[in-house]
């Protein structure tokens, strides 16, 4: 998937591929700045809180440093039956905002189409999972204190300004759940300065941050982050704990009472054993099958009782496998092995592009029997029915395929 906002974070950092993410620090600035305006305004963000049920700790805000209760900002609208469901209160919100306060919103990607769409083209392009959330802060509010993240980001400023200081790891590659507390800022200052709509910026994972807009006066900053879970060696030997099941020498008690001798013969068979599922499973294997088995973005469901199949687009979380063998084509993703006459194969890539496609236009280009490759492809779910909702995450960040 060819998609503006990963062209341009490229661009920015001076990278040439996802390789230096989680490396070393990086910032730039994006040249295009028709995509930044694209991705989220204030206004936007705002609307999009208001249609939404929306609940703590997803939906927070933090004024003078310090977090909110819920009920400064949510209510309960029941309805007639009784039912309470969390709304933004828009009113206090509001009022907040005027104050001098910060927003945050969890998992934007969850609730608008356009930051779901970037989201993909993000784990298309790092094959790792990653979420946006977005921050907006007004007048001279300060946002969080120092912390840092068990997860490398890239943050994109949207609109306005934030006074920015990241220092360096006081833990190599710290752990949300680890052997040690983290909780002691390294003295290293690795920048300070301001970041600008426009200005992309890459911290590490470990790497200490904070973000204020106090003393800055009147305005406003709103900047998404984009969150990489990265996966480790633990997550490596905790799969592996998993394969374990299936051999029987792991699935026996451990030998408490026994003798000193079949304590030992049991140790020996449990170090070979080991070895030998160290040695069938490794780290590359781990990868491209969490790739490969994880199931496809949420997406809303095709009922042709609505209507044809008009528009597709590859709803898989990572791009799909596409092999040739012969007279075969086979498709690996979102946890299925499709495999389709070689004559498909024209049709499949443009299919599985990543990019919306019509199928009136679709089939000029490759042929009638893309549509029956569409349908095929919806019902496995590798593919999603477009709708103008879905649409409207594309526009102008993604071409259509074959444009």
């Amino acid at each position: 998937m060819d998609h503006r906002l990963v062209r341009a974070v490229e661009e920015a950092l001076g990278w040439d591929g996802p390789a230096q993410l989680g490396g070393e620090f990086a910032r730039g600035s994006i040249n295009d700045r028709e995509v930044v305006a694209r991705l989220l305004t204030p206004s936007r963000l705002l609307d999009m809180v208001m249609r939404r049920s929306l609940a703590n700790p997803q939906f927070r805000l933090f004024k003078g440093g310090e977090e909110l209760h819920p009920d400064a900002y949510l209510n309960r609208q029941v309805t007639p039956r009784g039912q309470a469901i969390p709304m933004a209160d828009m009113r206090r919100v509001g009022n907040l905002l005027r104050e001098g306060a910060t927003l945050v919103l969890d998992q934007s990607n969850v609730f608008d189409p356009t930051m779901e769409v970037t989201c993909r083209a993000m784990q298309w392009w790092s094959r790792e999972h990653v979420q946006a959330n977005v921050y907006l802060t007004t007048n001279d509010a300060s946002g969080f204190d120092l912390h840092w993240d068990d997860h490398d980001v890239l943050i994109v400023q949207l609109a306005g300004e934030k006074q920015w200081e990241v220092r360096g790891a006081s833990r190599p590659v710290p752990m949300f759940r680890d052997a040690e507390r983290n909780n002691t800022p390294s003295e290293e200052i690795v920048w300070t300065g301001t970041m600008k709509a426009g200005d992309v910026m890459h911290i590490p994972r470990g790497y200490w941050h904070a973000a204020t807009r106090v003393g800055r006066g009147g305005g406003h900053s709103t900047h998404v982050t984009f969150g990489f879970a990265k996966r480790t060696a633990v997550s490596w030997l905790t799969w592996l704990a998993d394969w374990s099941r299936q051999e029987e020498v792991f699935r026996h008690d451990l030998d408490r009472w026994g003798s000193p001798d079949e304590q030992q013969a049991q140790r020996l068979a449990l170090t070979a054993a080991a070895s030998q599922l160290i040695d069938a499973r490794d780290p590359a294997e781990f990868l491209r099958l969490r790739e490969q088995e994880a199931p496809p973005g949420r997406h809303v469901p095709f009922l042709d009782i609505f209507g044809p199949l008009e528009a597709v687009a590859c709803v898989s979380e990572f791009p799909p496998v596409i092999t040739q063998d012969g007279e075969t084509v086979d498709v690996v993703a979102a946890g299925k092995k499709l495999t389709f006459a070689a004559k498909a194969l024209p049709g499949l890539g443009l299919l599985l592009s990543g990019h919306p496609v019509r199928l009136d236009e679709a089939t000029r280009q490759v042929g009638t029997e893309v549509e029956a490759l569409a349908k095929i492809l919806v019902e496995e779910e590798l593919c999603a029915s477009v709708t103008p909702e879905l649409f409207s995450g594309y526009t102008g960040l993604v071409t259509s395929a074959g444009s």
